[in-house]
């Protein structure tokens, strides 16, 4: 029987009844309805509920979908659909440098943000008890290297088994090139989407390259039901809208990092990129999140030395002042400054209250991401391994988490040669991917077209 994830209206509308509570529309009407009809509540973690539903049930689902996306939005006001920073400057010159730096410090990106996509692989979906059990019992707590099961108990294996499809490619003793993740399928569509229609590009572009060159199957959550939305006939911005209860979710956040790039040393400039990619699957929060990661990285690869903790406020300043993502940033970052940051341990303290404040939420919300992202990135001071151990180690979307801390903490490096050869070596310069092109390339040629694709 096929259960096709992420897009069954009978598991759909118990994530977007969590949403609207979540986003302050009135949903009890909806949910009294749906329960009493005999629907369940969202899955926990997986895509899809092992059976489907009855025709009747399933289209008073389609009903409710539609009548709680036409409910009031009482936070409309202060989560806008379109945002730009009142105060950015203007767009600086632009700024050639000198080439051979700007090479290596891009592939040093690209490396960390591979690196850390990695690392967070085979805990994907594990909870943050899991995570810590496993880590613990093979003596990598706090985490400092690529997560083994040589060592590890039998009996916690039972109990907090390894992402299947990433256990056989991404556990220390088995790591043999970087496999295919999303989290690096993204940058390489963003990387053709410059080639093909430059920086001027739009939303229907970006619609039309995934068409072309994105296998369905390769997407989640609000990217998949955008996909199906398109194929239905639907154009942006209906398509991040229409039945979507994964629209304020962290998928858009990991397509940021191309943007950022390519723009550097403005960061209002790689915002205005981001959100025009993430209006085809995203909105409000959802769509800062990636406007947020772009303006960070914008900032961070500019011409003048930086700190990732003036990175991570230069990019605060490109989300809405009074939405719950700048409020997730803020949170986590203050969360981590008061904790001592010499200390991994003193992470733990600061991911039970992320984990405590954010519990409501599904672990892949953007909003619990965020927050974890800018701690991990505060609390290692924008140290590379610092960075990635940390934010993986507090759970919820690992590999995604990883990938964008790698990004920038990579980029802070500076140069391939500044992070620690134990962590890009196993990655043998060499990315597997479906996306035409681009299957087993290095990121140093990954490097060179960036550069090539600055404004």
């Amino acid at each position: 029987m096929l259960r096709l994830t992420w897009v069954q209206p009978e598991d759909l509308i118990g994530h977007e009844l969590r949403q609207a509570a979540q986003d302050g529309r009135d949903a009890t009407g909806a949910e009294r309805r749906w329960v009493a009809a005999g629907g369940h509540l969202a899955p926990d973690r997986a895509g899809a509920s092992a059976d489907p539903a009855p025709p009747g049930l399933r289209t008073l689902a389609e009903e409710l979908l539609d009548e709680l996306a036409a409910a009031p939005a009482p936070l409309a006001a202060t989560e806008p659909a379109t945002y730009r920073n009142p105060s950015a400057p203007a767009p600086p010159p632009a700024r050639p440098g000198d080439p051979g730096t700007e090479l290596r410090r891009l592939h040093a990106a690209w490396l960390g943000r591979a690196v850390g996509c990695l690392l967070g692989k085979p805990v994907e979906k594990l909870t943050l008890t899991g995570i810590r059990a496993i880590a613990r019992s093979t003596g990598n707590w706090p985490l400092t290297t690529w997560f083994t099961e040589r060592g590890l108990d039998p009996r916690i294996a039972r109990e907090h088994p390894w992402n299947r499809r990433s256990r056989p490619t991404s556990l220390a003793e088995n790591i043999d090139g970087m496999p295919e993740d999303d989290d690096l399928n993204y940058p390489l569509l963003g990387l053709l989407l410059l080639q093909r229609h430059g920086h001027g590009f739009t939303t229907e572009d970006v619609a039309k390259l995934w068409l072309d060159e994105l296998p369905a199957g390769r997407t989640f959550t609000a990217e998949r039901v955008a996909y199906r939305n398109l194929l239905a006939g639907l154009e942006p911005p209906l398509t991040a809208t229409y039945r979507n209860p994964f629209r304020e979710w962290i998928g858009a956040q990991i397509r940021a990092d191309v943007f950022g790039w390519t723009r550097p040393g403005d960061p209002a400039g790689a915002a205005e990129l981001a959100h025009r990619d993430a209006s085809l699957t995203h909105t409000a929060n959802g769509v800062y999140g990636e406007m947020f990661v772009a303006a960070a990285i914008a900032h961070a690869a500019g011409p003048a030395p930086t700190t990732v903790h003036a990175t991570l406020a230069a990019a605060l300043a490109h989300v809405p002042p009074r939405s719950r993502y700048a409020q997730a940033i803020r949170f986590g970052i203050d969360t981590a400054a008061a904790e001592p940051t010499g200390t991994p341990e003193a992470f733990e303290r600061v991911v039970d209250a992320l984990h405590r404040r954010y519990g409501d939420h599904h672990w892949v919300h953007v909003l619990p991401n965020a927050a974890l992202l800018a701690a991990a990135l505060t609390h290692a001071d924008g140290d590379f391994a610092g960075s990635i151990c940390r934010v993986v180690s507090g759970g919820w979307d690992t590999d995604s988490n990883g990938a964008t801390a790698g990004s920038i903490a990579g980029l802070l490096a500076g140069d391939p040669d500044a992070l620690p050869a134990s962590w890009t070596a196993p990655l043998k310069n060499r990315l597997a991917t479906t996306v035409a092109g681009f299957d087993g390339i290095g990121f140093d040629e990954l490097a060179r077209l960036t550069l090539e694709a600055r404004a």
